[in-house]
């Protein structure tokens, strides 16, 4: 049998594993310059561990909603039946988008005893600025499910009211997030009015729970969910998660006790609590 001469044995590996299937991309990648040839098995490598990677992270994904249904959907499947016939939770619960402050981790809201509605700076708009999916969502948990109570969660560091408290008054943002926070833009002015001797930081977190009780204030706009509050039907609260001591307050609108009639009204609130 004739010597076959296989070269370096490390580029045999990645012909093997790279081309097995694809003779075509062999021949031009062979025709090319070394150093070119070396940048594309290089890249088509990094290609592999970059696939590789992606499925080790659906496999991690996998395990967890297996280990969901084991441990939690069978030995609670009773109560899934239920749900599947239909909802009733008790709470609508407008929450941030950030990734680290997910409302049911936090709060272990189980399958079913929250409606959660998840956006950039969980910012509330007003009934007057059009459709959103926000207040689609606060439409169908208030006059279709019947939710008890609507909560709205601020928390810290939060890069949506950190944008906000970057605008300019005089500046109409063309991106898509500066266009959504600016419907926080009062809560931005109340906190450059009350805030304005305190550092960058501090406002941010001052206009984080600024911007919580606008949310609540924008809710009352909506004129079912202020005869729902009104006849006792509907009650709104507000929250602030504080993760990096972990922390919680929570506090409640006093409709009766508020003024909101005037422009100016003032909010009045009952039953805060500080959670730690």
């Amino acid at each position: 049998m004739p010597f076959i001469a296989l070269g370096n044995c490390q580029d045999y590996l990645i012909d093997f594993v790279l081309f097995r299937g694809h003779p075509d991309l062999k021949l031009r990648a062979s025709n090319g310059p070394p150093e070119l040839t070396k940048e594309f098995q290089s890249d088509q490598l990094n290609d592999v561990a970059k696939t590789e990677s992606k499925s080790l992270l659906f496999d991690e994904i996998k395990e967890r909603f297996l280990s969901f249904k084991k441990n939690n959907y069978l030995r609670n499947l009773k109560h899934f039946e239920n749900l599947s016939k239909g909802q009733a939770p008790k709470f609508l619960v407008i929450a941030c988008a950030d990734s680290r402050v997910c409302p049911s981790n936090i709060l272990g809201f189980q399958p079913g005893e929250a409606f959660v509605v998840r956006n950039v700076a969980n910012l509330v708009p007003p009934y007057e600025g059009g459709p959103s999916e926000t207040n689609a969502a606060l439409e169908f948990a208030v006059n279709s499910i019947k939710v008890e109570n609507i909560l709205v969660i601020g928390h810290s560091c939060c890069g949506g009211i950190r944008a906000l408290m970057s605008m300019h008054d005089d500046v109409e943002s063309s991106s898509f997030i500066g266009s959504w926070v600016g419907v926080g833009k009062n809560a931005r002015i109340s906190t450059k009015a009350a805030a304005s001797k305190l550092g960058f930081d501090q406002q941010c977190k001052h206009c984080e729970k600024e911007s919580v009780n606008f949310s609540l204030s924008n809710l009352l706009t909506y004129p079912w969910i202020e005869e729902k509050v009104n006849e006792g039907e509907l009650t709104i609260h507000g929250g602030y998660y504080d993760f990096v001591d972990c922390t919680f307050e929570k506090w409640t609108l006093d409709y009766q006790g508020s003024n909101l009639k005037e422009k100016s009204g003032q909010l009045a609130f009952r039953n805060r609590s500080f959670w730690s």
